[in-house]
C-alpha cells in the first residue's frame, strides 16, 4: 500500500497547498472571539498571574494531546467527523454527526456576533454609542425585549441594524466556502490572519501607553498563589484551553483530512497551540491595559469595573474605553475590525465541518453542499438572532451547546477511542509515522485519563448547576425549550443523519500507513476495509 493508493469510488480529496496554508487556517480557526473576550477575564478572576501555572499545565496535558487526537483521526481516516469516526468503527458515525450538529448550531449564532462587530466597526467612526454604552447596545442597537416586565422570550420583530450585517456575513461565508479549501478557506486565512494580528498588535501597543495602563496590567498579572489551591481555578484553566483550541467538535478532524498523506502533523500542531496561547496573552495585555485606562478615567480601581468578560466587555466596556482615549475612532475601528476577522476565520472553519459531512455522505459537490447549507443556516440564523430576543437566545443556546454539547463530545470520543476500541497505539503510531516530532506514551495518559476525567467533572458539575439553579435567571420554561431543547436537537439530528445510506461507501478505504506495521499489506488492507 502506498501513500497515494485509493479506490476508484473515492473522488479526489481537496488539499491545502502546503504546511503554511494549513497552519494559518488552523490558527485562524483557533483564534476566535473567546481569545479576546474570554481569556483576560478568566485569568483575572482565577489568580491573575498565578493562573498561568494551571493554564500551561492544561495546555500540555489536555490541549495539545486532544489536538493531536483530532489530527490523527482526520488525517488517518481522510474525512470529516462522520466519515473518520465511521472508518474507525461503524457505530461511531453517530458521534461524528453529533459533532456536525454542534458546529451547525454554533455557526448560526456565531454569525450574529460577527454581525454585531461589523456594526460597531462602522459605529466607531462617529462614536455613535455615545456616553451610555450599555443602553446603546441592549436598547438602541439590539432593541432587547424586556422579559423582566412581560416582554416576549421569543419574537419575530427583526432589528434592521443586526439583520443587514448578518446577511452580509452569510454571503461572505458562502462565497469563501464555495471557493474550496485552497482557493477559499486557505486564501481567506492568508489574508485575514495577518491583518488580525497586525491590527490587534497596534491596538495593544497603543493601550499600554495609556494613563492607568500599568494598573490594569498589575491587576491581571499580580499572582494570587493561594488560588492554586482552589480546584475551580484548575477547572477554569482546562476549560479555557479546551474551548479556545477548537478541539473535539470536528474542526481539526476536518482540517487535517485535507492534508497530504505524507504530511507532518505534530510540529504544526505545536505551532498552532502555542500561537493560540500567544494571542490570548496578547489579548490579555491589550484588554487589561485598556481597562486600567478606563478605571483611571473614572477614578476607581480596576476591580470595581463591571463587564470585563464576554459580549459585555466587547460591546459595552470597550466602546466606553474608545470614547475616552485619544484617536478613539481609529482604535475602535481596529478593535472591532479585529473582532470581526477573528470571528470570521473561526466561522468558516465551523461551517466547513458541516459542509464536509454533507458532501461525503450524500455525494454532493462542494458548491451544492455549501449553497444548500448556507441558505438553510442563514435563514435559521436570521430568524433566531436578528430579532429583539436574539441576545437571549444566543446566550442560552451558546451555554448548552458549548458547556454540555462539546464537552460531552470530547469525553465520549476519548472513552470510545482509547478505552473501548483500544485505538491509542494505532493513532499514536500514525502521528509518529508521519511527523518529525514523535509522540510518546505520555499521550495515552493525557487522552485516556486526564482529559476525560477533567472534562467529565466539568460536564457533571455544569449539568447539576443548570438543573438546580437554572441559567441567568431566565424563565424555566424558556430554558427547557431553548436550552435543554438544543441538546435534543443535537442528538436527534445526529441519529437522523446517521440513518440514510452513503452515496459512496465510506468503508471501501485503506488507512495509511498500515497498522500494525508487522502485518502484511494484504492483511492490513483487509482489516481496514472491514472498518
Amino acid at each position: 500500500m502506498t501513500a497515494t493508493s485509493t479506490h476508484d469510488t473515492q473522488p479526489p480529496r481537496e488539499q491545502f497547498t502546503g504546511q503554511v496554508g494549513f497552519i494559518l487556517s488552523a490558527i485562524g480557526s483557533a483564534i476566535g472571539l473567546g481569545n479576546i473576550w474570554r481569556f483576560p477575564g478568566v485569568a483575572y478572576e482565577n489568580g491573575g498571574g498565578a493562573f498561568m501555572v494551571p493554564y500551561v499545565i492544561a495546555l500540555l496535558t489536555a490541549g495539545i494531546p486532544i489536538l493531536f487526537l483530532d489530527y490523527a483521526l482526520g488525517h488517518r481516516f481522510r474525512g470529516g467527523p462522520p466519515t473518520a469516526l465511521r472508518r474507525a468503527k461503524s457505530w461511531l458515525e453517530t458521534l461524528g454527526w453529533f459533532q456536525v450538529m454542534i458546529c451547525f448550531v454554533i455557526a448560526i449564532y456565531y454569525a450574529a456576533i460577527i454581525a454585531w462587530a461589523l456594526s460597531f466597526f462602522v459605529y466607531s467612526f462617529d462614536l455613535r454609542w455615545g456616553d451610555d454604552t450599555a443602553g446603546f447596545f441592549t436598547g438602541e442597537y439590539l432593541q432587547l425585549s424586556d422579559t423582566a416586565n412581560g416582554g416576549p422570550w421569543f419574537s419575530l420583530d427583526f432589528v434592521p441594524a443586526v439583520l443587514i450585517p448578518l446577511l452580509l456575513v452569510w454571503v461572505a461565508t458562502i462565497a469563501v466556502l464555495a471557493g474550496g479549501i485552497a482557493k477559499g478557506i486557505e486564501k481567506a486565512n492568508v489574508i485575514f490572519l495577518p491583518l488580525l494580528v497586525v491590527a490587534f498588535a497596534v491596538l495593544v501597543v497603543r493601550a499600554v501607553f495609556l494613563d492607568g495602563a500599568g494598573d490594569g496590567l498589575n491587576a491581571l498579572f499580580t499572582p494570587d498563589w493561594g488560588a492554586l489551591g482552589d480546584p475551580n481555578v484548575w477547572i477554569a484553566a482546562y476549560g479555557q484551553i479546551f474551548f479556545s483550541l477548537s478541539v473535539a467538535f470536528g474542526i481539526m478532524i476536518t482540517y487535517s483530512s485535507y492534508r497530504k498523506r505524507k504530511a507532518n502533523l505534530t510540529s504544526p500542531g505545536l505551532v498552532v497551540a502555542f500561537s493560540n496561547s500567544g494571542f490570548e496573552m496578547l489579548a490579555g495585555i491589550g484588554v487589561f491595559a485598556a481597562l486600567g485606562f478606563l478605571a483611571h478615567e473614572q477614578g476607581i480601581a480596576v476591580g470595581e469595573l463591571e463587564g470585563i468578560t464576554g459580549p459585555i466587555l466587547s460591546f459595552v466596556t470597550f466602546p466606553a474605553v474608545v470614547s475616552q482615549m485619544p484617536a478613539g475612532p481609529l482604535f475602535g475601528a481596529l478593535f472591532f475590525g479585529a473582532l470581526a476577522m477573528a470571528g470570521f476565520t473561526s466561522l468558516i472553519s465551523i461551517l466547513q465541518v458541516v459542509s464536509a459531512g454533507i458532501q461525503e455522505k450524500f455525494g454532493l459537490t462542494r458548491r451544492q453542499a455549501v449553497t444548500g447549507l448556507g441558505v438553510v443556516a442563514g435563514v435559521v440564523s436570521v430568524v433566531g438572532f436578528s430579532t429583539t430576543t436574539g441576545l437571549i437566545a444566543l446566550d442560552t443556546i451558546d451555554n448548552w451547546s458549548n458547556n454540555i454539547g462539546i464537552v460531552a463530545s470530547a469525553v465520549l470520543m476519548c472513552i470510545f477511542l482509547i478505552w473501548v476500541l483500544r485505538m491509542g497505539p494505532e493513532l499514536r503510531y500514525h502521528l509518529t509515522g508521519v511527523s518529525t516530532f514523535p509522540v510518546g506514551r505520555w499521550w495515552y495518559i493525557c487522552v485516556g485519563a486526564i482529559v476525560p476525567a477533567v472534562l467529565a467533572y466539568m460536564l457533571v458539575s455544569r449539568i447539576v448547576d443548570l438543573v438546580q439553579n437554572g441559567y441567568e435567571g431566565y424563565d424555566e420554561t424558556y430554558l427547557l425549550y431553548a436550552g435543554w431543547g438544543t441538546l435534543v436537537v443535537l442528538v436527534v439530528g445526529a441519529v437522523l443523519l446517521t440513518l440514510p445510506r452513503w452515496r459512496v461507501d465510506p468503508d471501501r478505504f485503506d488507512a495509511w500507513p498500515t497498522y500494525p506495521p508487522v502485518a502484511s499489506a494484504a492483511a492490513t488492507s483487509g482489516k481496514e476495509t472491514d472498518r
